[in-house]
């Protein structure tokens, strides 16, 4: 959870719907890290509603995004690293989309290669 508290804070990020920012992040974990810990073991978790904001898109249009708490993003993290060690071996090599250490301009500059 160490590991995870400090990718979520470096990360940075806006509040969400409780109006928690990463600022807050550490003392709510010292607090409340082993009931969350037991609520996410005994199948008990539930995330909390994401915050919706509008993003302005360079067409003038606006784009939706949904801002999940931070302590929810702590969650999905821890969850995310034990996960992608795991499923990472499985992926196809030609795989680029959300895979780490990969990105769009990696597949573009694979197709050039081929």
């Amino acid at each position: 959870m160490n590991h995870t508290f400090k990718r979520v804070k470096s990360n940075k990020g806006a509040y969400g719907v409780d109006g928690m920012g990463v600022d807050e992040l550490l003392r709510y974990l010292k607090e409340n890290g082993s009931q969350l810990r037991q609520s996410i073991l005994d199948g008990k978790y539930r995330p909390n509603p994401v915050r919706r904001v509008e993003i302005p898109k360079e067409d003038g249009k606006k784009r939706n995004l949904g801002i999940p708490t931070v302590v929810d993003r702590v969650v999905q993290q821890a969850i995310a690293q034990q996960f992608t060690p795991i499923f990472e071996k499985q992926f196809s090599d030609n795989s680029y989309g959300f895979r780490p250490g990969r990105s769009a301009h990696d597949a573009i500059r694979k197709c050039q290669t081929t």
